[in-house]
């Protein structure tokens, strides 16, 4: 069955910070298969991402392979993801719908502090 592959536009002015630490994703875990990506067969990993657009965040998790990780990630760290693409998917597991979206990018771009928007808005209860 052929999945739809949709492209997502980071704007400039969205912050994304690395929220967990990257780790291995796995075919076959019980035999130590790793899942590879189908086209150059780099090693996948998987790690959370924090996506900050004005007052909204949602978190979510996102496939990379290892070849596009930098040096210097970690949990806190801004990043900027590169050829983010978003797939739907749904399955049927012992008679129940389950259901989602998958992410993933070809690499992350480790971003300098100074090019973090700040303009978000502080609540009006802190201004008082």
């Amino acid at each position: 069955m052929a999945r739809t592959a949709i492209r997502v536009h980071v704007l400039d002015s969205t912050n994304v910070m690395v929220g967990t630490p990257t780790v291995p994703k796995w075919k076959d875990q019980e035999n130590g298969v790793r899942a590879v990506d189908f086209e150059t067969g780099a090693p996948l990993c998987t790690l959370t991402l924090f996506v900050m657009e004005g007052e909204r965040a949602e978190a979510i998790k996102v496939t990379v392979p290892q070849t596009g990780l930098p040096n210097g990630l970690h949990p806190g760290r801004f990043v900027r993801p590169v050829d983010l693409f978003a797939s739907p998917w749904a399955r049927i597991f012992n008679d129940q719908l389950q259901e989602g979206v998958a992410y993933r990018c070809s690499a992350l771009e480790l971003v300098d502090g100074s090019n973090v928007q700040q303009d978000m808005a502080a609540p009006e209860s802190a201004a008082a």
